[in-house]
């Protein structure tokens, strides 16, 4: 078992707080020392409590989605001896009402594109199927019952 860890810090400034009046800006501190700003997103929280440059909660859920499947997908393809050289995810993920009419992320399209060189060159099939393989290994998508959906861009 492993565990991770993440230390979130918000501060009320010199807002009133009462009636919704406060900053959604805060931070999300991990143990490698990074610091990263967040903030509710604006399409929930407007302007000025948010702030849309700093990363909101749902581009982090759909950014774990991706970075996961990446990583497993590059795995898989150097297990399989394919050199990758580049590889990037324009993800995007959909808040909406479920079935239950709650808001959540009801899905995540992956849309990986991914270049290769080297003497050993996957086809299309194969590409499915390395992607096919990194969705059943990721484990973030494992844990979540959001659809998760790779849209392979060639």
């Amino acid at each position: 078992m492993a565990e991770y860890a993440a230390t979130i810090s918000w501060e009320r400034g010199g807002s009133t707080f009462v009636n919704g009046d406060y900053t959604r800006t805060h931070a999300w501190e991990f143990d490698g020392g990074l610091t990263v700003a967040a903030s509710a997103s604006p399409h929930i929280v407007p302007l000025p409590h948010s702030k849309p440059e700093n990363v909101d909660p749902e581009e982090a859920f759909v950014a774990s989605l991706s970075s996961c499947h990446m990583l497993f997908f590059l795995s898989i393809a150097a297990t399989r001896g394919y050199v990758v050289d580049h590889y990037r995810d324009s993800a995007v993920g959909y808040l909406e009402k479920d079935n239950d009419g709650k808001l959540a992320m009801t899905r995540v399209v992956l849309r990986p594109q991914a270049a290769y060189s080297g003497k050993k060159l996957p086809t299309a099939k194969q590409i499915e199927s390395i992607h096919h393989q990194a969705h059943e290994h990721c484990f973030i998508a494992n844990s979540v019952k959001t659809l998760v959906i790779t849209d392979i861009v060639s």
